[in-house]
């Protein structure tokens, strides 16, 4: 049988729990929104100095929201998009946020069909660690691009997802 070897070294951090984002260089004081949490990726992404943004996977910053691609994806183009503030409930958030929210899940699913061609999307919101919020503090939106046939039989035989475009690559393609 002939043997191909995947290399993905970037996971080791994620699988054995280590791994806690891209740390930007020191972030002012003054940058940290109320609320937020020195230990949150995404609190650190909006913190963050806007020049950071590509070594960050910042894709957009709104008044409300940030897009941010997402360091473990599930497929490629896989985005999370996020209220700046640190919070963990809906009803935490206002009718400006929500809709800012929605505006960004439907202006990035968009790009990601023209810049990538994709098909379909999948888009979830996991409520609390319970419902299998990874980052149960701070609310996020996963946007999930699909494309026919995308499945293949690498994560049932081996449990491994093949990613064929690193994230700065992305990054690249999607930053307008």
């Amino acid at each position: 049988m002939n043997i191909e070897t995947l290399w993905a070294p970037w996971r080791l951090g994620y699988v054995q729990g280590r791994d806690t984002g891209t740390i930007p260089p020191a972030i002012d004081a003054a940058r940290w929104r109320h609320g937020f949490d020195h230990d949150c990726f995404v609190c650190r992404a909006v913190a963050a100095e806007p020049s950071e943004d590509r070594a960050i996977g910042v894709l957009e910053r709104t008044s409300h929201s940030v897009v941010v691609i997402n360091r473990f994806p599930y497929s490629n183009g896989h985005l999370l998009v996020a209220p700046l503030d640190h919070h963990a409930s809906l009803t935490m958030l206002s009718d400006a946020t929500l809709l800012d929210l929605q505006q960004c899940l439907a202006r990035w699913c968009g790009a990601i069909e023209r810049s990538m061609q994709a098909q379909g999307f999948n888009i979830g919101l996991n409520l609390g660690a319970v419902a299998g919020a990874g980052l149960p503090g701070h609310l996020h939106w996963h946007i999930v691009p699909r494309w026919s046939g995308d499945v293949n039989f690498m994560p049932t035989t081996a449990g491994v997802r093949v990613l064929p475009q690193s994230l700065d690559s992305l990054w690249e393609q999607l930053r307008p």
